[in-house]
């Protein structure tokens, strides 16, 4: 492998030097908040009882991992965020599926899903709890309702939007939607799919939270309500 030149060396250690520039710039604008934020409180500037301070959040997080209460309850809000997400990735593509190989179906169903899709999440919870009880089965579903009907969205427009030519082809030499399907849509859409993922174990942890905050004892949304009712804001900012 032959020596880079200089000026490749010196294209490299100026891309070295920009990445470190951008990591100590990170780093000082944390430092530069935190301690801003910790001599606001210890002046009184701020109301430590209401913002809490950096030294008081340590403080919280250091005991919470001592009696290990933390990592029970980041276990159970992540298993439910995980389970939410799985049946999520299930049902969601293979609802898209069944949309993109029926017509009809898609046409009658879109628009019922674009109105569940505008829906506000948060207000669904209290109803999920009245319908199926304050238990661990409702906050998965209240992980899902957030992210379900987007993702069958997305991906049943990106199934509609591969290359028709190749659909052509596929149509030509005697195949059925079911090659289509496996031959040409779906090895099309992993990068679709794979994306849609990203977004929805996000979605997934933001509504197993709004479900712990009205039906659970454990979790970090109810971390996050107890804290908020007890006036713990370390508790919750931590």
């Amino acid at each position: 492998m032959p020596e880079p030149s200089a000026a490749q060396r010196q294209y490299l250690l100026r891309k070295k030097r920009e990445k470190q520039f951008v990591l100590l710039a990170r780093i000082l604008i944390l430092l530069g908040f935190s301690g801003l934020w910790e001599i606001s409180a210890r002046l009184g500037w701020i109301d430590s009882f209401i913002f809490s301070s950096p030294c008081q959040i340590g403080a919280t997080f250091i005991s919470m991992c001592r009696d290990q209460s933390l990592f029970t309850h980041i276990a159970i809000t992540l298993k439910e965020t995980l389970l939410s997400f799985f049946l999520v990735v299930i049902f969601g593509t293979g609802t898209a599926v069944l949309l993109w190989s029926s017509r009809k179906l898609s046409l009658i169903l879109e628009p019922y899903l674009v109105v569940l899709n505008s829906l506000p999440k948060s207000a669904l919870a209290p109803l999920l709890i009245v319908w199926l009880g304050a238990n661990e089965r409702t906050i998965v579903v209240a992980g899902m309702s957030v992210a379900i009907f987007g993702s069958v969205i997305n991906l049943y427009t990106g199934f509609q939007e591969v290359d028709p030519e190749k659909r052509k082809l596929i149509a030509t030499l005697g195949g059925g939607k079911k090659e289509e399907l496996k031959k040409i849509v779906l090895p099309s859409s992993i990068p679709l799919i794979l994306s849609v993922m990203k977004v929805n174990i996000g979605l997934c942890l933001v509504g197993v939270i709004i479900g712990e905050f009205i039906g659970a004892r454990q979790g970090l949304g109810y971390l996050i309500i107890y804290g908020s009712q007890t006036f713990r804001h370390a508790g919750i900012l931590k």
